[in-house]
Protein backbone atom coordinates (compact mmCIF):
# COMPACT_ATOMS: atom_id res chain seq x y z
CA UNK A 1 0.00 0.00 0.00
CA UNK A 2 0.92 3.59 -0.94
CA UNK A 3 -0.13 4.54 2.78
CA UNK A 4 3.14 3.23 4.11
CA UNK A 5 5.14 6.30 2.52
CA UNK A 6 3.03 8.63 4.60
CA UNK A 7 5.99 10.61 6.74
CA UNK A 8 5.47 10.03 10.03
CA UNK A 9 3.05 12.53 12.51
CA UNK A 10 6.41 14.03 14.09
CA UNK A 11 7.77 14.81 10.36
CA UNK A 12 4.13 15.99 9.22
CA UNK A 13 4.33 18.48 12.05
CA UNK A 14 7.80 19.85 11.66
CA UNK A 15 7.59 20.60 8.12
CA UNK A 16 3.86 22.19 9.27
CA UNK A 17 1.91 19.96 7.07
CA UNK A 18 0.09 17.83 9.91
CA UNK A 19 -3.38 19.63 9.15
CA UNK A 20 -3.04 18.16 5.43
CA UNK A 21 -1.72 14.63 5.91
CA UNK A 22 -2.90 12.80 2.49
CA UNK A 23 -2.18 15.51 0.45
CA UNK A 24 0.45 14.22 -2.33
CA UNK A 25 3.30 16.42 -0.66
CA UNK A 26 2.75 14.41 2.93
CA UNK A 27 4.31 11.34 1.08
CA UNK A 28 7.95 9.68 0.56
CA UNK A 29 6.84 9.27 -3.41
CA UNK A 30 10.25 8.48 -4.31
CA UNK A 31 10.97 6.05 -1.65
CA UNK A 32 7.56 4.29 -2.78
CA UNK A 33 9.04 4.27 -6.09
CA UNK A 34 12.36 2.84 -5.13
CA UNK A 35 10.24 0.11 -3.62
CA UNK A 36 8.01 -0.90 -6.56
CA UNK A 37 11.79 -1.41 -8.77
CA UNK A 38 13.21 -3.26 -6.25
CA UNK A 39 9.59 -5.29 -6.64
CA UNK A 40 10.08 -5.26 -10.26
CA UNK A 41 13.39 -6.23 -10.20
CA UNK A 42 13.57 -9.13 -7.39
CA UNK A 43 17.11 -10.55 -6.79
CA UNK A 44 17.03 -14.60 -6.10
CA UNK A 45 16.50 -15.70 -2.37
CA UNK A 46 15.92 -11.93 -1.46
CA UNK A 47 12.99 -10.63 0.69
CA UNK A 48 11.76 -7.25 0.06
CA UNK A 49 10.31 -5.42 3.62
CA UNK A 50 7.17 -2.64 2.71
CA UNK A 51 5.75 -0.91 4.86
CA UNK A 52 2.11 -0.28 5.90
CA UNK A 53 0.18 2.30 7.62
CA UNK A 54 -1.52 1.23 10.87
CA UNK A 55 -5.04 3.20 11.18
CA UNK A 56 -5.04 2.51 14.65
CA UNK A 57 -1.89 4.86 15.50
CA UNK A 58 -2.14 6.71 12.27
CA UNK A 59 1.47 5.78 11.10
CA UNK A 60 3.19 3.78 9.18
CA UNK A 61 4.99 0.65 9.84
CA UNK A 62 8.09 -0.34 8.08
CA UNK A 63 9.35 -3.41 6.88
CA UNK A 64 5.99 -4.74 7.58
CA UNK A 65 5.24 -6.81 5.02
CA UNK A 66 7.56 -9.58 3.11
CA UNK A 67 7.64 -9.55 -0.57
CA UNK A 68 9.59 -12.92 -1.71
CA UNK A 69 11.95 -12.64 -4.53
CA UNK A 70 9.76 -15.91 -5.62
CA UNK A 71 6.34 -13.63 -5.87
CA UNK A 72 5.18 -13.48 -9.21
CA UNK A 73 2.38 -10.59 -9.22
CA UNK A 74 2.80 -7.31 -6.93
CA UNK A 75 -0.49 -5.08 -6.37
CA UNK A 76 -0.09 -1.34 -5.04
CA UNK A 77 -2.72 0.64 -4.19
CA UNK A 78 -2.30 4.34 -3.09
CA UNK A 79 -4.37 7.54 -4.34
CA UNK A 80 -1.22 9.51 -6.25
CA UNK A 81 -0.27 6.51 -8.84
CA UNK A 82 -1.23 8.44 -12.30
CA UNK A 83 -0.41 12.37 -10.91
CA UNK A 84 1.50 14.26 -13.95
CA UNK A 85 3.11 16.53 -10.88
CA UNK A 86 6.43 15.37 -9.64
CA UNK A 87 7.74 13.22 -7.85
CA UNK A 88 4.79 11.51 -8.20
CA UNK A 89 4.40 11.86 -12.27
CA UNK A 90 7.73 9.00 -12.63
CA UNK A 91 5.96 6.28 -10.27
CA UNK A 92 3.22 4.76 -13.34
CA UNK A 93 6.10 3.80 -15.43
CA UNK A 94 7.45 1.19 -13.12
CA UNK A 95 3.79 -0.59 -12.82
CA UNK A 96 2.72 -2.80 -16.30
CA UNK A 97 -0.79 -1.15 -15.89
CA UNK A 98 -2.28 1.14 -13.59
CA UNK A 99 -6.55 1.27 -13.02
CA UNK A 100 -8.44 3.88 -11.77
CA UNK A 101 -11.24 3.14 -9.38
CA UNK A 102 -14.05 5.89 -10.05
CA UNK A 103 -16.66 5.82 -6.94
CA UNK A 104 -19.99 8.38 -7.03
CA UNK A 105 -18.87 11.75 -5.20
CA UNK A 106 -21.26 11.46 -2.84
CA UNK A 107 -20.55 7.61 -1.91
CA UNK A 108 -16.81 8.80 -1.52
CA UNK A 109 -17.46 11.46 0.85
CA UNK A 110 -19.71 9.40 3.15
CA UNK A 111 -17.47 6.41 3.14
CA UNK A 112 -14.43 9.18 4.58
CA UNK A 113 -16.37 10.64 6.60
CA UNK A 114 -17.35 7.04 8.01
CA UNK A 115 -13.99 5.78 8.29
CA UNK A 116 -12.10 9.12 10.15
CA UNK A 117 -15.34 8.30 12.49
CA UNK A 118 -14.50 5.18 12.96
CA UNK A 119 -11.13 5.81 13.96
CA UNK A 120 -12.42 8.19 16.50
CA UNK A 121 -13.44 11.91 14.80
CA UNK A 122 -16.73 13.20 15.34
CA UNK A 123 -18.90 13.54 12.71
CA UNK A 124 -18.04 17.24 12.26
CA UNK A 125 -14.63 16.39 12.58
CA UNK A 126 -15.15 14.02 9.64
CA UNK A 127 -16.80 16.33 7.69
CA UNK A 128 -14.70 18.79 8.12
CA UNK A 129 -11.78 17.17 7.28
CA UNK A 130 -12.83 15.25 4.05
CA UNK A 131 -13.79 18.87 3.27
CA UNK A 132 -10.86 20.59 3.75
CA UNK A 133 -8.13 17.47 3.03
CA UNK A 134 -9.81 14.78 1.08
CA UNK A 135 -12.23 16.52 -1.28
CA UNK A 136 -9.26 18.05 -2.36
CA UNK A 137 -6.95 15.30 -2.94
CA UNK A 138 -10.06 13.74 -4.76
CA UNK A 139 -10.23 16.15 -7.48
CA UNK A 140 -6.93 16.11 -8.03
CA UNK A 141 -6.42 12.43 -8.50
CA UNK A 142 -9.60 12.68 -10.61
CA UNK A 143 -8.19 15.36 -13.15
CA UNK A 144 -5.21 12.94 -13.91
CA UNK A 145 -7.55 9.58 -14.20
CA UNK A 146 -6.99 9.90 -18.43
CA UNK A 147 -3.27 7.92 -17.36
CA UNK A 148 -5.04 5.27 -16.72
CA UNK A 149 -5.09 1.84 -18.57
CA UNK A 150 -8.26 1.04 -17.00
CA UNK A 151 -10.94 3.29 -15.59
CA UNK A 152 -13.28 1.21 -13.21
CA UNK A 153 -16.76 2.19 -11.77
CA UNK A 154 -17.40 1.40 -8.45
CA UNK A 155 -21.27 1.84 -7.08
CA UNK A 156 -22.50 0.45 -3.71
CA UNK A 157 -19.53 -1.80 -2.90
CA UNK A 158 -18.94 -3.20 -5.69
CA UNK A 159 -17.14 -3.13 -9.27
CA UNK A 160 -20.00 -2.40 -12.09
CA UNK A 161 -18.38 -1.91 -14.99
CA UNK A 162 -15.50 -0.03 -16.78
CA UNK A 163 -15.78 3.49 -18.17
Amino acid sequence: PMDGYHLANRELARLGRAQRKGAPDTFDARGYRALLQRLKTPVAGETVYAPLFNREIEEPIANAIPVHAETQLVISEGNYLLLTQAPWSDVAEVFDECWYVRVDPAERRERLVARHMHFGRSRADAEAWVASTDEPNARLIDGDRARADLVVEWRDGAAVGKA
